[in-house]
Parts: C-alpha cells; sequence; structure tokens
C-alpha cells in the first residue's frame, strides 16, 4: 500500500486529499496556509490534524527508509532470504523492523559471540533440532584447547549461551511476549528514603500498578525519582504472567510437549534459576529449556523492561506535551484588553515594586519604583505616588504580576483603588517567563534605555493589553502551562510548542504596520530574517498601505508572499480586503462576490453586508462558488470576512477578569459558590483562579457527573467556570474546589 492510501485510511479521508496534502507539504507549504487557504484540496481538515498527518508522513517516510536500509544490510551479509524480504515488506512500525534485523546486527563482545567464536554454533543448532539426547557424543568433537574449549561442559555451556542470545533476539518470541506484558506486567517501586530527604516521592514508596493504567504524570514522577535516585524501578510480572511467558517461550522452541520443563518460583513468585547445571546430565530439551529461561531472565526480560519502560515514557511524555499544546493555545489566545491604558505593578519586597504606565499602543509612557510590601512598608506614600500617576495618565487597569510578594502587592492595590479618584480595576497576571524577557536580546534591544526590572513591568502590563503580542516572545516552555518540561525530549517539545504559536499567530492575524519582528517571524511563511527586513521596509516608507508592497521587500519572493500575505493585515489600506484575512489570490472572486449581489467596497467598509449569506444560500452556495470561480469552503471564508472586516477573533472570548476588591483564603469557607477561571490543566485535575491569590485544585473526580478520561475533554485554560469550596488549608495553604457541585443556577 502507497503512503498516501496509508495516511488516507487513518486519518478517514479521499486518497487524493491525501495525496494533496504530501503534495502541499513536499512544496513548502506551511499548515496555516494549508488549512486556511486550500480547504478544497484537503476537504477542510483543520490545522491539528494537517499537523499529525504530517507527523504520520513524516515517520512512515522514515519506515520506508529504514526497510531499505535493513534490506541493504542483509544483502550485503547474505542473509537475505524470501522470507525475511516478506517480513520486512509487511512491517508495519519501526520495532518491527529492529526485531527482524536484531539477529543478524553486529554486537559487542558477549557470551554467545566468543562461544560463535570458538565454532560451538553447529553444536547449538544440533541441540535446538533435538534430534539426539546424546550431549555427550554431539559435544565431544567441539574440545578445543586453543579456543578456549577444554571439556564437553564448556562446549555445552557456550553452546547454551548461543541458544538463549537466539531465544532473546527472535522477532516472533520477543512479539509474543510484548502481547503477555502489556496486560499484566506492572511497575514496582521501592521509596529510598535516604535519598529523599524532603519526602518528595514518599507516595511512590510502595507503589504498584500495572503499566496500561500508569497515567502519565506518574510515569514521570517515578522516572524522575529514579533518576535523582530516591526510587528503585522495576517491571514486574505475577506467577500467571511468568507462566504464561515460559509456556510461550518453550512452546516455540521446544519439540512436543513442552509442560515439564516450566520453572520453579520462589515464595515471592519469583523465577528461580537452578543453582547447579551440568549440561552434560541434561537431555537436549532440557538443555533448551535451561537456555530459553537464562535467555529471558538475563537478556529478553531486560531488553522487553527497557524498551517498555521507553515506550511508556514516550507515551507520557507526549500526553505531557499534548497538555502543554491544550493549555498554551487558549493561554495565547487571552481577549486583549483594547484601547486601555495599563499600570502595571511588578512586586517584590526589599528592591520594592517596580512600576510601568503605558498607552493604548504598549508606549510606555512613566516608570517607577514604589515600597508598599515588607520590610520598608511604606503603604501611604506609594498610595500617594501612584494615585498621582493614576489621574497623570488617565489610567484604565492596573495589571499586577502573580509572583513573589504578589499577595501584598494584591492588597495594597485593592487600597489603592479605593483611594483613587478614578474608576480603576486589577487584574493578576501571570509572569512566567516575564523575567527571561527582561534579561533576553531581545527585551535589550526593545528597551535598552530601561533596566531588567523595568522591562519586566513593561511585560506585565503588556500581557494584559495584548496577551498574544507579548507572550510570543517568550519562549513557551517557560511559561508554565505543564509538567515536567525538562524532562521531555526538547526538540519534539519545541517543535509542538511551536506550531501552536504559529497557529495562534495565524488565527488571530497580525497588523503589518505595528507588529513587532517576534510576531511577524511567526506568520506564515516568514523567519526572523524576512520579518528584520519588513520592519526596514516599513521604517523607510513609513508604513505599507497595500500586501503589494510586501513583494518589494527584499528576501519576500513570490513563494513567501503567497504563504504570508493573507495573514497580515493593514487597518487604514486603500483596499478594504487588505484588512481581512480573504487572500490576494481570491480578490478576483470577492469583486465577482460583491458585484454580482450589487455591492461595492463602501458597504463592506460600513458593515451593510449582513444579508449577504442569506442571499447567497437563496441563489444556492454551490452556484455562486461557480459565478466567482472558487470551492464553496472558500466562498464561504470570504463571505465571513466580508461581513466583519479586520474582525479579531479573539473578541468573541469572554473578557479578561477585572477586579476592584480582594478575597484572602481565610475569608473561604466550605460550601461557599465562587466564579473562577480555570489557569492550567493537567492528567488529574486542574487549578482555579477565585481570585484569592492561591489557585484552587478540582480534581478530576470533581470535575464532572459524568464519566471523563482527561480533564482536558471539558476544560481548557481560560475557562470560566462556577466552583464550590470543598476544602480549605490554612496551614498548608490549600483549596479544594468542586465544579459538579456549584450551583449553576
Amino acid at each position: 500500500m502507497e503512503i498516501f492510501e496509508v495516511l488516507a485510511t487513518k486519518f478517514n479521508i479521499k486518497p487524493t486529499y491525501s495525496q494533496n496534502l504530501i503534495n502541499l507539504l513536499d512544496e513548502g507549504c506551511t499548515v496555516p496556509f494549508i488549512a486556511r487557504y486550500r480547504k478544497e484540496m484537503h476537504g477542510s481538515c483543520d490545522d491539528q490534524t494537517i499537523r499529525e498527518f504530517a507527523d504520520s508522513l513524516v515517520y512512515l517516510r522514515n519506515l520506508n527508509t529504514r526497510k531499505s536500509e535493513v534490506t541493504k544490510l542483509l544483502e550485503e551479509q547474505g542473509n537475505l532470504t524470501p522470507e525475511l524480504q516478506k517480513s520486512i515488506d509487511d512491517a508495519i512500525t519501526l520495532t518491527e523492523i529492529e526485531d527482524i534485523y536484531r539477529p543478524f546486527r553486529p554486537k559487542r563482545k558477549t557470551r554467545a559471540s566468543v562461544a560463535i567464536a570458538a565454532g560451538l554454533q553447529p553444536l547449538a543448532d544440533a541441540i535446538l533440532a533435538q534430534n539426539n539426547d546424546n550431549l555427550i557424543e554431539l559435544a565431544t568433537p567441539y574440545i578445543n584447547e586453543e579456543k578456549g574449549i577444554n571439556s564437553v561442559e564448556e562446549a555445552l555451556a557456550g553452546a547454551s549461551d548461543i541458544i538463549a542470545e537466539i531465544v532473546a533476539d527472535d522477532p516472533t518470541a520477543r512479539k509474543n511476549l510484548r502481547a503477555i506484558y502489556w496486560p499484566r506486567a506492572a511497575i514496582h517501586c521501592e521509596w529510598k528514603s535516604d535519598k529523599d530527604e524532603k519526602k518528595v516521592y514518599e507516595n511512590y514508596k510502595d507503589f504498584h500498578q500495572i503499566i496500561k493504567f500508569i497515567p502519565a504524570h506518574r510515569i514521570l514522577a517515578f522516572n524522575r525519582g529514579e533518576k535523582e535516585g530516591a526510587l528503585k524501578v522495576d517491571m514486574t510480572l505475577d506467577r500467571a504472567g511468568y507462566t504464561k511467558v515460559f509456556e510461550s517461550l518453550l512452546n516455540q522452541f521446544i519439540k512436543g510437549s513442552s509442560k515439564d520443563y516450566l520453572p520453579e518460583f520462589d515464595d515471592n513468585s519469583k523465577v528461580k534459576m537452578p543453582k547447579k547445571v551440568v549440561f552434560s546430565d541434561m537431555t537436549a530439551k532440557s538443555l533448551v529449556a535451561y537456555a530459553v529461561l537464562d535467555g529471558y531472565m538475563r537478556l529478553l526480560a531486560p531488553s522487553l523492561e527497557r524498551e517498555f519502560r521507553a515506550e511508556l515514557t514516550d507515551k507520557a511524555n507526549e500526553q505531557s506535551i499534548k497538555m502543554f499544546e491544550l493549555n498554551l493555545k487558549p493561554l495565547l489566545m487571552q481577549p486583549p484588553l483594547k484601547n486601555k491604558t495599563i499600570l502595571a505593578v511588578d512586586p517584590a519586597y526589599r528592591t520594592g515594586c517596580k512600576i510601568a504606565v503605558i498607552d493604548p499602543n504598549g508606549n510606555v509612557l512613566d516608570k517607577g519604583v514604589v515600597y508598599p510590601t515588607p520590610p520598608q512598608n511604606k503603604v501611604e506614600e506609594a498610595i500617594q505616588d501612584l494615585s498621582a500617576l493614576i489621574i497623570k495618565h488617565s489610567v484604565d487597569a492596573i495589571a499586577v504580576g502573580n509572583g513573589t510578594a504578589s499577595k501584598e502587592a494584591e492588597i495594597f492595590v485593592t487600597k489603592l483603588i479605593k483611594a483613587v479618584g478614578r474608576p480603576v480595576q486589577y487584574a493578576m497576571v501571570n509572569e512566567s517567563g516575564a523575567s527571561v524577557y527582561s534579561a533576553s536580546k531581545l527585551g535589550a534591544k526593545e528597551f535598552p534605555q530601561y533596566d531588567v526590572s523595568i522591562r519586566s513591568a513593561i511585560s506585565i502590563a503588556r500581557r494584559l493589553q495584548d496577551p498574544l503580542a507579548e507572550l510570543i516572545k517568550i519562549d513557551p516552555k517557560s511559561l508554565g502551562v505543564g509538567q515536567y518540561q525538562h524532562d521531555m525530549p526538547q526538540k519534539r517539545l519545541s517543535e509542538v510548542l511551536d506550531g501552536v504559536v504559529e497557529n495562534s499567530v495565524n488565527t488571530v492575524g497580525v497588523d503589518l504596520n505595528t507588529a513587532s519582528v517576534p510576531l511577524l517571524t511567526h506568520v506564515s511563511g516568514l523567519n526572523a530574517s524576512i520579518a528584520g527586513e519588513i520592519e526596514k521596509y516599513r521604517d523607510k516608507h513609513k508604513g505599507f498601505v497595500s500586501r503589494a508592497q510586501l513583494l518589494e521587500v527584499p528576501k519576500l519572493g513570490a513563494k513567501v508572499y503567497e504563504q504570508c500575505a493573507g495573514f497580515l493585515r493593514i487597518p487604514n489600506a486603500r483596499n478594504i480586503l487588505d484588512n481581512t484575512a480573504v487572500h490576494p489570490e481570491s480578490y478576483p472572486a470577492a469583486e465577482k462576490l460583491l458585484a454580482h449581489f450589487g455591492m461595492t467596497d463602501a458597504d463592506v467598509r460600513q458593515g451593510n453586508l449582513a444579508l449577504l449569506s442569506q442571499k447567497i444560500e437563496k441563489e444556492g452556495v454551490s452556484k455562486v462558488a461557480e459565478i466567482c470561480g472558487v470551492g464553496e469552503p472558500t466562498l464561504l471564508d470570504i463571505v465571513t470576512e466580508l461581513q466583519k472586516p479586520g474582525r479579531d477573533v479573539r473578541d468573541s472570548l469572554p473578557p479578561t477578569v477585572l477586579r476592584s476588591e480582594l478575597l484572602g483564603l481565610e475569608n473561604l469557607s466550605v460550601g461557599m459558590d465562587l466564579d473562577g477561571v480555570v489557569r492550567n490543566v493537567i492528567d488529574f485535575g486542574a487549578f482555579v483562579d477565585v481570585g484569592v491569590h492561591t489557585d484552587g485544585m478540582v480534581h478530576i473526580s470533581e470535575i464532572s457527573d459524568a464519566y471523563i478520561k482527561h480533564p482536558s475533554e471539558v476544560l481548557t485554560v481560560g475557562d470560566r467556570v462556577r466552583v464550590r469550596v470543598i476544602g480549605v488549608d490554612l496551614e498548608k495553604n490549600r483549596l479544594s474546589l468542586s465544579i459538579k457541585k456549584a450551583d449553576k443556577a
């Protein structure tokens, strides 16, 4: 089956769509461009599906490459047979390919390789054939002192080592044992208290769970505990599992009945290895049975444990990365606080709270430092200074960073709001990564005149004003929206998170005349170099008045223009279409559409197209699409844009929560119902901000009355939720919440 056919089946799309997607990706088209402007070619797949399609395409191509490599290697070794070639051709995973090649892979020095070098392979083959039980007779010809074989016992021991390795490398044996392991194998952890002084991993000191039921966060937790030397982690089977393992292996390698050769178990259901072995007293079957036991215990079991642990870790990593992905997008897509002047408070103790005031365009109007927090506690002086700034610059909102000293800063801000003679509200802003930005080259380039502490305050203000434009300047891994980020495969994590950033930026669109270079860099088709050239052109020509001018930018050719143009907006452009997501290639279609219904650009600018959808539906979507020369999906996208030119998709989301009063944890009691905002979604629940400085934990069991496998099925970062307080622990500063028990009235 061809790759495009395999992918068509996997993603349940037409084979022609699958081939089109492959062609578009091979041509260098970006995922946002394909998802938005080539819908007719792939059946309107969304960007997430296309990214998964691209990942699968890479995997299948790597699989085919490895098949060719293994085939060539086996040919060069003289080991390729029609049966092996068929196995290679039929393999659908890289694991299967590696299993096929394992017996032929050049190995480092092993007990088996030493025995083979001593000429004992024919003896091992003869014993495996099980046609002669006179092992002394079989082994005597192989005694060779020059090769280190001084006795029958040594010859038979070497043959046993060869058979053990054959068992461990056999593809069928490994495949069968995987099927036995998956539903039965368990992870067992022992807590090394002397290595875990803080008892971080105390929950895992007697941990035992079947591997297929272990959630991702636990796998990552005991992996880290093992790495830090706090836990000893093993994979085990129960007696029934071990029995099935040996039944499978013995039935495969012993001719006739094998039930008499099952191993013994100790009182803890562990397999017992014979203490003393005299090979010359054995029959061929009993020696093979011993070699099977030895091969499993010494080679195959450790190999399978490493394989399963690696597979579990890979799945846990993917799950954790998925959580990063799910949490990052709503964080980036938070609604902006438009047309507001914002005062930012970056809290601190000894060094004081850094202050920055920015105008509605993000420009810095003022800065300073106040000391309302311990040890100075200059509250009245700070209220006086900041009240003056609020009045002077007509501040509309205050952004308070949620880091060190944020509780004291929040209490101060509520006092400030009551004292100032102007209606002002505040919001707590997640400042994760702000210090990273403020100390970065980009931060220094944007604000060379300010020190790092003031840059951090500016970043906090801008995060409230336009979260997307500010957060894309920071490595997504520094935004605090996941778990175990430092344990993840960093390349894969970066690829996925960069995809989220790319999707978010292109979904919203970018103002070509105001966007920063970092923001432009994430636009489809652009990179840092071209974004820099756009900035230079913009500065030289005092802005863009049309998208067509992009073709005059150095390094920005026709292909790049095709990929980026539809995602760049010009609010005051001569052509109203330049301020929409309509791609320049579809301008003729948009113009035909307007002309067909007797409408003009003026109607678009004045918002007079409310009835356009009804007119199209009455005439027939397919007919109008044919008149305009585009597919139906493209026609409908054009109509949406014409009806709301310059729209920001974030405006339809719930607005940022602004407050003027503060509750403390001590003000809460069990049974209270509150409104909150989801701050983070993890494998076992979600954290919700209810305005008391400490985010409350909603366990997965308290999210919904209906059964859910994962919190992400019903919650995303930024969701507004109604919660009930079910636990308050002032000593540990913990708050437990329930969504399902809250009064929804």
